[in-house]
C-alpha cells in the first residue's frame, strides 16, 4: 500500500532533480524548508521528527539537498518529507509539504469498527507498522 500524504502524493516518487526544483520553488517564494522523518505514518501524526533546524535562511537549493541526503543516509528505511512554510500571514502554515523517501515495505492500515448504542458506528484507523517498537517497525 502506497502512504498517500502531502503533494505530489499520486505521483511517482521524485527525483532528486524534481525534489531539488520544488525546493528552488520553496525558496524562490521565501518559505522555509523543514526536512522531517517518521516510521509512524499515520494520517493524524502530523508531527513528524524534525531532521535538525529548520533552514530558515537557506537560499540555495544544492545545500537543502545535502542536509536530504544526509537524512536518507541516516533514516533510509523511513518516511521523509520537505516542508515549506510560508510565515507571510504572520503565523507558521504548511504551504508546500511532500513525501521524499519511503520504506521499501509499507504495510498499510487497518480499520476497525465498533458498533455502539443507538446504531452508531465507530471506525478506527491503526497503521500495522506501530504493531513493532519504534525504531524496528521497518
Amino acid at each position: 500500500m502506497r502512504i498517500t500524504q502531502g503533494t505530489f502524493s499520486y505521483l511517482p516518487d521524485f527525483t532528486d532533480e524534481e525534489i531539488k526544483a520544488q525546493v528552488q520553488y520553496c525558496l524562490d517564494n521565501g518559505w522555509p524548508i523543514a526536512i522531517e522523518f517518521t516510521d509512524d505514518p499515520h494520517p493524524r501524526n502530523v508531527y513528524w521528527t524534525m531532521w535538525g533546524l529548520p533552514l530558515f535562511d537557506m537560499k540555495d537549493a544544492e545545500a537543502v539537498m545535502e542536509e536530504v541526503r544526509a537524512c536518507r543516509d541516516m533514516y533510509s528505511n523511513y518516511y521523509i518529507r520537505v516542508t515549506g512554510y510560508d510565515r507571510s500571514l504572520g503565523r507558521q502554515t504548511t504551504a508546500l509539504s511532500f513525501i521524499i523517501n519511503r520504506p521499501e515495505e509499507e504495510p498499510g492500515f487497518r480499520l476497525s469498527r465498533t458498533e455502539g448504542a443507538d446504531r452508531q458506528i465507530r471506525y478506527t484507523l491503526s497503521s500495522y507498522s506501530t504493531d513493532k517498537p519504534a525504531g524496528r517497525r521497518y
